[in-house]
């Protein structure tokens, strides 16, 4: 009797084993979920299938040249999405071994918020700044900060847009 009652309640082929796998139906209406959209309808970048490559604008400078810092972002989804990508979400970190040289939210002051359409696997490239090879601080940012070691001194600029970090760094030497 209760074999008859355990067989309508949960149906012949139900599994008391907690890890078994969902039914195929499941996992295949769980991939045709359709992506997250924002209040204008535009599809919204899935994290996971976004890059970000660290740029410079050269891989090493001379005496007296400033690198430029910039960023690409690239989705790999099948349709354009958009993410927000603005430089109040922006981080650039330049750093020599484990010592972090610089980092531009120290002294950042006003940062914009603004969103991005990607089309797919087309990156787009991000407006560059300036770094003007001295070494950063939050305190430092109305006084006088220390220029960095040049004479072919390596350093890697990480970039991070919210919470997506880029892949690798971009090493450049200054000289």
């Amino acid at each position: 009797m209760l074999a008859i009652i355990l067989l309508i309640v949960f149906g012949p082929k139900a599994s008391s084993d907690p890890d078994a796998s969902p039914p195929a139906e499941t996992a295949a209406e769980e991939s045709n979920t359709p992506p997250a959209t924002d209040a204008s309808g535009s599809v919204i970048c899935d994290p996971s299938k976004l890059t970000l490559e660290a740029i410079t604008d050269a891989t090493s400078y001379g005496q007296g040249e400033n690198p430029q810092l910039s960023f690409s972002l690239k989705s790999t989804m099948t349709e354009p999405c958009v993410v927000d990508a603005g430089s109040d979400i922006q981080e650039f970190v330049i750093t020599s071994g484990s010592d972090e040289i610089w980092n531009s939210k120290h002294c950042q002051t006003a940062g914009e918020a603004r969103s991005v359409v990607l089309e797919p696997g087309v990156p787009v490239q991000s407006s560059s700044i300036e770094w003007d090879r001295t070494r950063s601080a939050s305190d430092t940012c109305e006084s006088d900060r220390p220029v960095v070691t040049a004479d072919g001194a390596s350093y890697h600029l990480d970039v991070s847009v919210g919470d997506i970090g880029s892949e690798s760094t971009k090493q450049f030497l200054l000289n």
